[in-house]
């Protein structure tokens, strides 16, 4: 038997897609993007417009600053300049003749009198020369003495006794020339002062003009500067001067300006000058370099301010005065107000200022770089350093 034929299968549609339904999803596609886009950038604005409102209602906390008041000085005026410490007489002790060295009397650093001797050399061959010239000169004498003798008794001539006179004469002098070489063979102290370190030692030979010591006389001292010729208006011989070293920064020194220079260096149109420092205790000594200040014979009265309350700027230097107002959020507060002004001289802690500030006026005087005109400040005058108009540097 045959087995039943099955019915024919209905055909598969291989055919794509509308293009209408895919356009469709594109469509719906974009729209969902800009609506995201839509709702994230309104949440941004929302954020931008609330963060600008919190910026105008937001009040800047006040500063923390300290304090200082405008001060009228009676300041003496002073001109400055760096000066050289100079001995008032200073050689280095050397020998006039050739020797060698058989005394030394001296030891290094030691303070010398005026005639004390110093260095012998050896002078056995002009004493032994002198020796004999003494006894020529002893016998010349007695030559002489006896041709006067005969002469006056007829028994002589003039020439003969003119010839011994001269023989006399010459015979002295050669004492006096060996004497003279004896002399020079011993190194005196030409002037009371201190030593320095002895260049020669015992049997050395030495020629002429080979250094022995230093010799300073340095009490009192010297010390020259400089100034610009401008000063010569207002220094004159006599006025007060302060000297102060490095060596000893605690220290200072007050002496009289002794000599001004009568003429101007061209190179600089400087004024050379020298003032004098007692020394008493020779702590001065020659070549150090000094801070020389010539003091005005009067003082003149200057407005004052410390100098950590100076704001300095190209454009000008300016200061920050305290006064009561209201802050950004209408509140009562301690205000600083910018205030420029003109500096002159500078002394210790403080500044001079010649225009802009009066006496009595408050300002701040540390924290000025972190201010704005108009801000609110708060005081804290304990954290405020001390302010000296001759700050001593304390070493740590």
């Amino acid at each position: 038997m045959h087995a039943p034929l099955s019915a024919p299968s209905p055909e598969v549609s291989l055919s794509p897609p509308r293009r209408g339904s895919r356009l469709k999803r594109w469509i719906i596609g974009v729209l969902a993007l800009v609506a995201i886009f839509a709702g994230l950038a309104a949440v941004k604005g929302a954020q931008i417009v609330a963060m600008i409102n919190a910026g105008e209602t937001f009040v800047q906390p006040p500063e923390s600053v300290t304090s200082a008041q405008v001060e009228s000085f009676g300041w003496q005026a002073t001109q400055g300049a760096v000066g050289t410490v100079l001995a008032v007489r200073g050689v280095t002790l050397s020998a006039e003749l050739p020797g060698v060295v058989s005394d030394i009397r001296f030891e290094n650093g030691a303070s010398v009198k005026k005639g004390q001797v110093l260095v012998q050399l050896d002078a056995s061959s002009e004493a032994a020369q002198l020796t004999g010239a003494e006894a020529d000169a002893q016998l010349a004498r007695l030559t002489r003495d006896r041709v006067e003798k005969l002469l006056a008794q007829g028994a002589n001539t003039q020439s003969e006794l003119d010839a011994v006179r001269a023989r006399a004469v010459q015979a002295e002098a050669v004492v006096a020339h060996l004497k003279t070489l004896l002399a020079k063979k011993v190194i005196r102290a030409p002037f009371e002062g201190r030593v320095g370190i002895r260049q020669v030692e015992l049997g050395q030979l030495v020629s002429p003009g080979n250094p022995i010591a230093s010799l300073q006389s340095i009490t009192p001292a010297l010390v020259e500067f400089l100034l610009p010729q401008q000063a010569l208006a207002q220094v004159k011989q006599g006025q007060k001067v302060r000297i102060r070293v490095d060596v000893f920064p605690g220290q200072t020194w007050e002496g009289e300006l002794t000599t001004i220079n009568p003429e101007v260096e061209l190179s600089s149109r400087n004024v050379r000058m020298r003032a004098t420092v007692p020394n008493a205790d020779g702590r001065l000594l020659p070549g150090m370099f000094a801070n020389v200040e010539v003091l005005a014979e009067s003082s003149h009265p200057v407005v004052a301010i410390p100098a950590t309350a100076v704001l300095f700027a190209p454009y000008g230097d300016s200061v920050f005065t305290l006064a009561e107002g209201k802050d950004a959020a209408g509140k009562k507060a301690l205000l600083a107000r910018q205030q420029f002004v003109r500096l002159g001289e500078r002394r210790g802690d403080f500044v001079e200022v010649t225009s802009g500030l009066t006496a009595g006026q408050t300002v701040v005087s540390s924290g000025v770089f972190k201010l704005k005109n108009g801000a609110a400040v708060v005081l804290n005058n304990a954290l405020a350093p001390p302010v000296e108009a001759a700050p001593q540097p304390v070493n740590p």
